[in-house]
């Protein structure tokens, strides 16, 4: 299933996409996509039902934002380096174990959302992701076949970045990561079940109308089971986390001087094979 968030920031309802590109409304069935829902599967089967019985009413997708498809997330955990071209050219080691930061799951906005560069920034860059949604409480998963088991769904996630505040200004990655709209995420939750290898997926992210980024997840150091094992070693994931599993390569930060970092006036997009498309425009903060 293809689920996602409908309407104004802050009010948005639930809704289904059909394979035939029809937006279906689910209200009548529950509150939110949530990890309420997700960890819940009676619910996620009547769903399943009413889409197969064409129970559930057509909504008007023209004019219609799509919000997060996720509501009240608890938490994203990010992994960084975790591409061999993207370690290559920012010139880092390849990491033994995953790299694990995290963004505050109020930095998420919408797959078409305005994103804001930071006052006093000149390094803001782009990342395409891949974001792992958990669907089941995690705590000292034992393989990685358990991992995948506690997997809901994935989706396309924008790790926007400012590296100067991330590199340059001491401490952790935090401040560079958890900057006002650094996270748009969507348009849609992708449950697992149609995403039948994680490691096989294609993203692509333009500037511009220029390719930036045209990688694999097949190139992941980690790949998503063991991340999500890995991470569950070290805190409990519940349904409804968020695991932003890194970036290929092309980002800004990897190119030559004069570095393409973004500024007002940009236009990014980005998409994952079967996972849907965002895009943002970039104005000042």
């Amino acid at each position: 299933m293809k689920l996602l968030r409908v309407g104004t920031a802050g009010a948005e309802s639930p809704a289904l996409l059909d394979p035939d590109g029809t937006l279906r409304d689910l209200s009548g069935l529950v509150a939110d996509i949530d990890g309420d829902l997700l960890a819940d599967d009676a619910a996620l089967d009547r769903i399943r039902a009413a889409a197969g019985a064409g129970e559930l009413p057509v909504l008007d997708a023209a004019g219609l934002r799509a919000g997060p498809p996720l509501a009240r997330i608890g938490k994203v955990v990010c992994i960084g380096l975790n591409y061999h071209d993207h370690a290559a050219e920012t010139g880092a080691a390849t990491p033994g174990e995953p790299v694990v930061f995290f963004k505050a799951a109020d930095t998420v906005v919408g797959p078409n959302d305005t994103v804001l560069v930071p006052r006093r920034s000149e390094k803001t860059d782009w990342e395409v992701e891949l974001a792992v949604v958990i669907g089941r409480t995690a705590r000292y998963l034992e393989s990685q076949e358990a991992a995948l088991a506690h997997v809901a769904g994935y989706a396309v996630a924008h790790d926007v970045s400012e590296r100067e505040f991330q590199i340059e200004r001491g401490g952790t990655w935090d401040k560079g990561k958890n900057c006002e709209t650094f996270n748009p995420l969507g348009p849609w939750l992708v449950t697992r079940d149609e995403v039948p290898d994680p490691q096989a997926l294609s993203l692509k992210l333009w500037v511009n109308g220029e390719l930036k980024q045209d990688g694999s997840t097949a190139d992941q150091i980690f790949p998503v089971a063991e991340v999500v094992r890995y991470v569950s070693q070290f805190m409990t994931l519940y349904p409804g986390d968020v695991i932003n599993t890194g970036t290929p390569a092309g980002v800004a930060m990897g190119r030559p001087e004069p570095k393409p970092y973004l500024r007002s006036g940009d236009v990014v997009e980005l998409e994952i094979d079967g996972l849907g498309r965002q895009r943002q425009e970039f104005k000042d903060a």
